[in-house]
């Protein structure tokens, strides 16, 4: 079985070694190996378990939801409806965020193609234009 040095883990995913050494120390991350004089081994599950952890960050979850999550995992037949309810909690929350995102996005699409004009007006000496006549794209 393949083992990994916490310099791979760092290179893999992009994170400080203190960040490592932080998901261990909250449990998040199992049991971690060590070599005779103390350096860390990571196994293909530690590798799984980070993953899942940089997705559910990057999904906007918190550490006590992330550890609430694994410890409902460990006992899924008993938490299976916590693990759900958990779950779709933070759906909706990135359901609300890609909304407000989507929202944002149109609004900057119609600062571009406004300053764009505002530009051309400039450069070829045209009045400048109306921003009311600038409307946001329609959104899917």
């Amino acid at each position: 079985m393949r083992e990994y040095s916490i310099q791979e883990m760092k290179r893999k995913f992009h994170m400080r070694a203190s960040a490592l050494r932080y998901y261990e120390e909250a449990g998040l991350l199992g049991d971690i190996g060590r070599t005779p004089n103390g350096q860390r081994l990571y196994t293909k599950a530690n590798i799984d378990r980070m993953e899942a952890i940089a997705c559910f960050k990057d999904a906007g979850m918190t550490i006590d939801e992330i550890k609430r999550f694994f410890d409902y995992e460990a006992d899924e037949g008993e938490h299976i409806m916590d693990m759900l309810a958990l779950l779709k909690h933070r759906q909706h929350a990135i359901e609300r965020q890609r909304v407000a995102l989507e929202k944002a996005y149109h609004h900057v699409l119609r600062k571009v193609r406004y300053y764009s004009a505002v530009n051309e007006s400039i450069v070829g000496g045209a009045p400048h234009p109306d921003w009311n006549d600038f409307e946001d794209e329609a959104r899917p």
